[in-house]
């Protein structure tokens, strides 16, 4: 996804953004979408203003990408070097300035990695979608051959990465004595009912996530799985993060433990609005002991995560996981099939 590096990026940040049908579907979205980012540059300007005056997630992002590509120089010889090139869905880089460099290289393979350990069709999916048009316009002749980690919900290191996470909090945290009282609140970006109920793959995938990190810890503590960042009127998935610290305040409870648990990297879904925002929230409750697990960013298990999935797909040579290929069952999307068929055609041979 991205985000704006400096407070004059926002605006371009939100057009872009709320243009994407595939992550916020609007009525009259080319007129709508214009119209409502310029109606909330101002708010999320000063949000921005409050985590230091921009994104940290390109940053974040290319220091994964450098870890990575050592990592698979060291674990894969046989196909190295090997070079990362960010493709944001919002700001840039975009995939048509990756995809324009990675020609100007001479790339021939490459495997498109996406930080969203689950797949949704808002997010990974409408990233691949931008990434097949930018192919289409910029490699034709189809000169590089691709594969596709579309997820990795319950992929081993990354699980033993969360919960290594929430045991250093737990431990920093809280006295013994609290502790295995202490609520796990295990936080991800909503999305719409009407994406929900077309059958995307999210909600199931972010709860395989959630319960196979309890399971690594042993479920000492009680869970609960919340949803954060919608926006407008319409009907998002719940429960609300806000209103579940808000339950548990009126309820006595002190002890709560906020989880990123979709997120890989810290930006204004974490710094803002989990720490700042909830965290206002938490201490209008009477939670005293609200805190937040801190983001993977460059944990060295975390890129050892990234690696063995990139490993994992350069010895098999697979073009996508069997998810990719299954639509969901009401969708109505036209650039969805095109982009699956593209991606499940594509062969990588080394």
């Amino acid at each position: 996804m991205g985000g704006p590096k400096t407070l004059p990026d926002v605006e371009s940040f939100l057009s872009n953004l709320f243009a994407d049908g595939d992550l916020i579907p609007l009525p009259f979205q080319r007129f709508l979408a214009p119209w409502i980012a310029k109606r909330r540059v101002p708010k999320i300007q000063d949000q921005y203003a409050k985590i230091g005056g921009g994104s940290p997630i390109h940053h974040w992002t290319q220091r994964q990408g450098v870890l990575l590509e050592q990592m698979l120089d060291q674990m894969c010889p046989e196909s190295a070097p090997h070079k990362h090139y960010i493709a944001f869905r919002y700001v840039e880089p975009l995939s048509t300035t990756a995809v324009s460099q990675m020609k100007a290289d001479g790339v021939k393979r490459a495997i498109a990695l996406t930080l969203y350990p689950q797949y949704s069709c808002s997010t990974t999916g409408s990233s691949l979608n931008d990434l097949v048009r930018s192919l289409n316009k910029h490699d034709p002749e189809q000169s590089i051959q691709w594969s596709v980690i579309d997820r990795y919900p319950t992929q081993p290191l990354l699980i033993e990465a969360f919960a290594r996470h929430i045991e250093l909090s737990l431990e920093r945290e809280y006295p013994a004595s609290e502790r295995d009282d202490v609520a796990i609140l295990f936080s991800a970006h909503s999305l719409p009912m009407s994406v929900v109920n077309r059958g995307d793959p999210y909600p199931p995938e972010v709860a395989a996530t959630v319960y196979a990190v309890m399971d690594r810890l042993g479920h000492r503590n009680p869970y609960r799985l919340v949803w954060q960042s919608q926006v407008g009127p319409s009907a998002w998935l719940g429960p609300k993060t806000e209103d579940v610290i808000k339950g548990y305040g009126k309820q006595g409870k002190k002890n709560l433990l906020v989880v990123p648990i979709a997120f890989v990297s810290d930006h204004i879904e974490t710094l803002f609005e989990l720490d700042l925002e909830y965290g206002h929230v938490a201490k209008e409750a009477g939670i005293t002991g609200y805190k937040r697990v801190e983001s993977l960013n460059d944990d060295p298990l975390f890129i050892q995560c990234l690696a063995e999935v990139v490993r994992s797909r350069i010895d098999s040579g697979a073009s996508c996981s069997n998810q990719l290929p299954l639509r969901c069952p009401s969708c109505t999307s036209a650039k969805c099939g095109p982009t699956k068929e593209f991606f499940s055609r594509q062969s990588l041979e080394w």
